[in-house]
């Protein structure tokens, strides 16, 4: 058996502002090429297929347009899952009529506990729901958190778990351990949000959704996806895939990835504003990427998006570098109340937490003459 794992597409995404939908149409069809060179028996999808529950119509036809291809066109059975962006109710619609051409997609927690037989495999798909949810339904009000209501989820699969043959759960969680960006979206406050990867320790394969890059746990069976592409700046450095899982007969397992070019890349640049403009940089350069830029000049300068812009049409972020330096000496600056200061001391660490330049000796006595006059002023008045 051999299925391909992805998750996170998170159809519909608006990044700074812009709609990701052409660039992850661009995408998708590359993933449409790699079902048809690979021929899989099966692909998962493990939640977040949309961005919001209720998703902008060029979202919804994208999915429809690729599911359907997928699906019909190629013939490959499709297991999806809800996840914490999507609506499960949505994605739940016509789902009894959906599985009559192998399309299996599950919102509700309660349909969970039955698999989905394929290639001698049970696929079990476990959607993202609030703990509040398994509570009601097990009827255990000692389901507080996220841990404990995949541990009863799982405790009522393995009921009836067929240990003779593979199982793969398909899920949507933050497991503990897992390395987040900030494109993600938090589950819950603090780390009742979390779940133990332990939990997952009957299944021959765990096929997770939610976090958004493929290298964000380290484990021999449960695994990410990650997302489609890159959807914001902290992904900048990740390598975006999907992976290709094969199950032997006797229940070994092998794994291996395939990675996307998008239309356009997400990246980060730093240097000096007249750097940047200079043709002999910018013409190395891929201009047309979404960009995050850091500039390292200290002085004013007048209209620098615009004039970058003019070169990289698709600047999302700008920022002076000069400018987080300040925000971090003015988060560190503190006065101790407690231990008098002189007005030359005051001053000093006033100049330096608003110009990050260091007060030199020079400076210094400068002003301390120029204080030294105010006060011999103040007395004789």
């Amino acid at each position: 058996m051999k299925f391909i794992h992805t998750a996170d597409w998170h159809l519909g995404k608006l990044v700074h502002g812009l709609y990701m939908t052409e660039d992850q149409r661009y995408i998708l069809n590359q993933f449409i090429e790699l079902v048809k060179e690979e021929q899989p028996d099966a692909v998962v999808i493990a939640g977040d297929l949309y961005d919001r529950s209720i998703p902008p119509t060029e979202a919804v036809n994208l999915l429809d347009e690729v599911l359907y291809t997928i699906n019909v066109e190629l013939k490959t059975p499709v297991l999806a899952i809800s996840g914490n962006h999507d609506s499960a109710e949505r994605l739940s619609f016509g789902s009894s009529w959906y599985q009559q051409n192998r399309f299996y997609l599950n919102g509700k927690v309660e349909k969970s506990f039955k698999p989905v037989h394929i290639k001698g495999v049970n696929f079990y798909l476990v959607p993202y729901c609030e703990p509040v949810i398994v509570r009601q339904l097990m009827e255990d009000d000692k389901i507080m958190n996220h841990h404990h209501a995949m541990q009863a989820i799982i405790k009522k699969i393995e009921e009836q778990l067929n240990h003779e043959e593979p199982n793969i759960l398909v899920g949507h969680s933050f497991v503990l351990g897992g390395k987040t960006t900030d494109s993600e979206r938090v589950l819950s406050v603090g780390g009742t949000g979390c779940v133990g990867a332990e939990l997952f320790s009957s299944f021959t394969y765990t096929a997770l959704g939610h976090l958004h890059s493929p290298d964000a746990l380290s484990h021999d069976t449960v695994k990410y996806a990650g997302s489609l592409m890159k959807y914001s700046f902290s992904e900048a450095n990740q390598k975006k895939s999907v992976s290709i899982i094969e199950i032997q007969e006797n229940g070994c397992m092998t794994e291996k990835f395939h990675t996307f070019t998008p239309k356009k890349d997400m990246r980060e640049l730093e240097g000096y504003l007249e750097e940047l403009l200079d043709p002999g940089y910018y013409k190395k350069q891929k201009i047309d990427d979404y960009l995050k830029i850091t500039l390292l000049d200290e002085g004013a300068i007048l209209d620098p998006i615009n004039k970058l812009r003019q070169v990289y049409p698709n600047v999302l972020h700008l920022e002076r570098k000069i400018e987080n330096i300040d925000q971090k000496k003015k988060t560190s600056f503190t006065v101790n109340k407690e231990q008098r200061k002189t007005e030359l001391d005051l001053f000093s660490s006033f100049y330096e937490e608003m110009t990050t330049s260091s007060f030199s000796a020079e400076k210094r006595q400068l002003m301390g003459k120029l204080i030294d006059e105010c006060l011999k002023e103040e007395t004789t008045k």
